[in-house]
């Protein structure tokens, strides 16, 4: 389990956490491990003195949730002997008051054990000491000072989204930001044209741009209406009348050529006329039908766009609509002139799309550099690099992104979600957590970003963890001047 563990005496202003003037200060602890943050308050335990548990369970995941279900048994352990108290209910979401009355003085654990229809999680709070009286504890008394710390409780933080992060070290990239485009692949997209002249008419719901189609789908149909010439009915009536005079004419040479009245090489003459004739009748007669041609789809996908409108009068060729497999793309990115010696550097890259938050990384999506330019050209001052990626379903052809090159590694870099950072006059700050409750305005200096994570060059220290969701709320609490009530029990 990895548990990252604040301890410090709890906020004696603007909490109300209400302990007599003279008596023990309160301590507050809090611990994460990799599914539960636990922020419990709690007076020093003294053998034969009842302690209260204000124990506060925050649920991880995007957004913090507090606990609002489940079995929470608090346990203490001192050398080979424990007592230990449950609780089946929270008090009010995320909280459970629990209580203990300690037996024996000495240094053990506190141990806290969650079991939830959905998870069970331990959490364990080391080297706590239990005193044999009031005296002594009070003689180890210690007290914090809070500083510019911001108050922001966990009945408010659970009533907004709100999480935080621990910040890491890893290795990272350095990073070329620059924009680019997806394009279809190559291979991945089919143009749909006439196979004679004559009237589109659409064929159904499928001839819409975005539709989902199949191999065969009838997207178009051809009809020669009432132009006599030049259309694909009378394109058919042609064929047909081709096909029958040369099928005619192959027959009575077959014949002929028996008793000699024809050459051998005029029957071979009429077999390879009827022979083209007939090919040229059943490519049109495939599709063909009293209403017109119909034109399928050869491959399934989706139609990317539609080239004509419907009644329009069209010839032998003319495109009609391209449809896209939209499997793959390309991500090709316009690198400026002056990183051309980081090109043999850059493996990978994120991107994103305007408006979207999310962020594509060319390795999840199976991605690959397929080219790089050699050189500018007249009419770019930027070279072209392209990765070929798998579509994931969510990602549009033709759309305009941010691309963020990775380049040379960057080692023991310490990283945090590009989501915890502010700016306020130029200058960049996070809110660090220092305790349950308690945050820190810490100003940063940040390195490179790959639109996800963003390197700190100083200001914050590794397992220190910042605020990535509810930023923007600590910032009006703590503008606001006002603190916060607290009705915790101790």
């Amino acid at each position: 389990m990895f548990a990252l563990l604040f301890v410090g005496c709890a906020d004696k202003t603007g909490n109300e956490h209400g302990h007599e003037a003279g008596g023990l200060e309160p301590l507050a602890y809090t611990i994460y491990s990799d599914k539960t943050e636990l922020f419990v308050e709690f007076k020093p335990l003294i053998v034969g003195s009842k302690s209260s548990f204000a124990a506060h369970f925050t649920i991880l995941g995007e957004t913090f949730l507090p606990l609002t279900e489940g079995k929470v048994t608090v346990s203490l352990i001192v050398g080979e002997s424990g007592i230990r108290n449950s609780g089946d209910s929270a008090s009010s979401p995320g909280i459970f008051r629990l209580a203990l009355s300690p037996k024996t003085a000495g240094v053990g654990n506190l141990v806290f054990d969650i079991e939830t229809k959905n998870y069970t999680d331990q959490i364990i709070i080391e080297n706590i000491t239990v005193y044999p009286n009031e005296q002594t504890a009070q003689q180890n008394q210690t007290t914090n000072e809070n500083g510019e710390e911001i108050t922001y409780l966990k009945e408010q933080a659970w009533k907004v989204e709100f999480a935080n992060a621990p910040v890491r070290k890893q290795t990272f990239n350095d990073i070329i930001k620059t924009n680019g485009q997806l394009l279809s692949a190559p291979g991945d997209e089919v143009m749909i044209t006439a196979n004679a002249g004559g009237s589109v008419v659409f064929s159904s719901a499928k001839s819409i741009v975005g539709s989902e189609i199949n191999v065969g789908s009838n997207l178009f149909t051809i009809s020669g209406g009432n132009i006599s010439t030049g259309t694909i009915d009378a394109t058919y009536k042609e064929a047909k009348a081709n096909y029958d005079r040369a099928k005619s004419d192959v027959e009575r040479a077959s014949e002929l050529v028996k008793d000699n009245i024809v050459s051998q090489k005029e029957y071979l003459q009429a077999k390879v006329a009827f022979e083209n004739a007939q090919t040229t009748f059943n490519a049109i007669a495939k599709n063909y039908s009293a209403k017109g041609q119909s034109i399928s789809s050869p491959i399934s996908g989706f139609v990317k766009d539609i080239l004509v409108s419907e009644g329009q009068f069209v010839e032998a060729g003319t495109p009609l609509a391209i449809v896209s497999k939209n499997k793959n793309l390309l991500l090709q990115a316009h690198l400026s002139q002056r990183y051309f010696n980081k090109l043999p550097t850059i493996q990978s890259a994120s991107f994103k799309m305007a408006g979207i938050d999310e962020v594509f990384s060319t390795e999840a999506l199976s991605g690959k550099i397929i080219s790089f330019g050699k050189s500018a050209s007249a009419n770019s001052p930027f070279i072209p690099i392209t990765f070929e990626i798998n579509n994931i379903g969510n990602l549009v052809s033709g759309s305009v992104v941010e691309v963020y090159l990775k380049s040379s590694p960057i080692p023991n870099a310490l990283v945090i979600p590009t989501s915890s950072l502010m700016e306020e006059q130029g200058n960049f700050y996070v809110y660090v957590q220092t305790s349950g409750e308690s945050f820190e305005k810490r100003e940063i200096k940040i390195g490179a970003s790959d639109g996800q994570n963003i390197q700190v060059l100083s200001g914050v220290s590794e397992g220190e963890r910042v605020v990535t969701k509810g930023a923007y709320q600590i910032k009006l609490s703590s503008a606001s001047g006002e603190l916060p009530a607290h009705g915790h029990e101790h």
